[in-house]
């Protein structure tokens, strides 16, 4: 899983990061910017970010308010500075100083948290309800009826429609439908 450290001085950033992979975690990136942690997150995709207070070009609520749909933050502090908002259950707080106990039992708990909602997310793209399967069935019977299609070329032709308008496929489904029902 990938965590990404954010801090204003590159020691504070460095001497995370190396607390981090003494303690296992591989996959750890170090930065200074919050526009380099945000192009970090798009091109990792999943994971958490450790980040201070304040970062060289934003703060730390600046960063929680663009963090992609599977990153979780993890904003290290002193005690006056505790966040009064936790981003939609995005954000925790570690007081410092800490103990690197706190520090992995923390990160441990929310990428657990994110490894959860991926799962999660896909289970529900894979489960289809049967009202969704219905309508989709429907489409490529109207398909195969009018327009002499076997079952697996309707099926391609919704995949296709799909893709091409940017929609899932239920949704080209129910385009087919309303477009053969005029």
């Amino acid at each position: 899983m990938n965590i990404i450290v954010a801090f204003a001085k590159p020691e504070d950033a460095q001497n995370i990061k190396s607390i981090l992979l003494r303690g296992g975690y591989d996959n750890v990136i170090a930065c200074t910017t919050g526009v380099k942690a945000l192009s970090a997150m798009e091109n990792l995709g999943s994971g958490v970010i450790v980040c201070g207070y304040r970062l060289s070009d934003m703060l730390y609520s600046d960063l929680a308010e663009d963090l992609p749909g599977y990153f979780q933050m993890l904003m290290v502090a002193s005690a006056d500075k505790a966040p009064f908002d936790n981003f939609g259950e995005k954000l925790m707080f570690l007081p410092s100083p800490f103990s690197k106990n706190d520090l992995y039992t923390t990160i441990n708990m929310m990428l657990e948290g994110v490894t959860l909602s991926r799962k999660k997310a896909k289970q529900k793209r894979l489960h289809k309800s049967e009202a969704d399967k219905k309508i989709i069935s429907k489409a490529k019977e109207l398909l195969m009826e009018r327009h002499h299609m076997t079952e697996p070329e309707a099926h391609k032709y919704l995949q296709k429609c799909a893709m091409n308008s940017g929609t899932t496929m239920l949704e080209a489904a129910e385009m087919v439908i309303s477009l053969n029902s005029i």
